[in-house]
């Protein structure tokens, strides 16, 4: 790729559970593109850990900074996201970690080594999983109208990542030529 390398400026939007990393993790590897999480560009910043721009004011600040050219929106449906985050059963004294949907304990809700009860941490139960989704709507609806507005949006919908991926990678693979031949500076 070289220093000469031209970027395509993606963000990917999600609500938690819906497949960002996974997605994240094949454009990197389809692609030769440089994933940079939030994370990653903003380690200094509060925002660390949060997913960005979450706000309307960060999606300004981060179009300021730097031309976004598309916003990739994973649109899975609540009901599916929240089976998905509340599947995770915990061993505590071993740290071992069941999912019901693809790895399941032996017997529900006890650990298969100790025969001990597994619990959920506060993070993946019903009801905190419910709020974190209803946040998360609430604060980045005005950031895809923003995008929307700005003709960068696209959005894809499904259950399963598996079957969005197909699509996604369809429509980058139109956008990375051009991307390609735009100049743009390195940050």
């Amino acid at each position: 790729m070289g220093a000469s390398a031209r970027l395509l400026r993606a963000v990917i939007m999600g609500a938690p559970g819906s497949g960002k990393g996974t997605v994240s993790s094949r454009i990197t590897k389809h692609f030769a593109l440089k994933h940079l999480s939030s994370g990653d560009l903003l380690r200094d910043n509060m925002l660390r850990g949060t997913g960005f721009p979450r706000t309307l004011p960060q999606a300004e600040a981060l179009d300021r900074a730097y031309q976004i050219d598309t916003v990739i929106n994973l649109n899975v449906p609540f009901e599916v996201i929240k089976q998905r985050l509340t599947a995770r059963w915990i061993h505590p004294a071993s740290g071992r970690v069941y999912n019901i949907e693809f790895n399941p304990p032996k017997t529900v809700g006890i650990d298969d080594l100790t025969g001990e009860p597994l619990i959920q941490r506060e993070d993946d139960k019903p009801e905190t999983v419910v709020k974190r989704l209803k946040a998360y709507e609430a604060q980045t609806e005005p950031v895809l109208e923003y995008y929307q507005k700005k003709g960068v949006l696209e959005t894809f919908s499904g259950t399963e990542t598996n079957k969005i991926w197909p699509y996604v990678y369809a429509f980058l693979q139109t956008r990375v030529p051009q991307a390609n031949q735009k100049a743009s500076v390195t940050p």
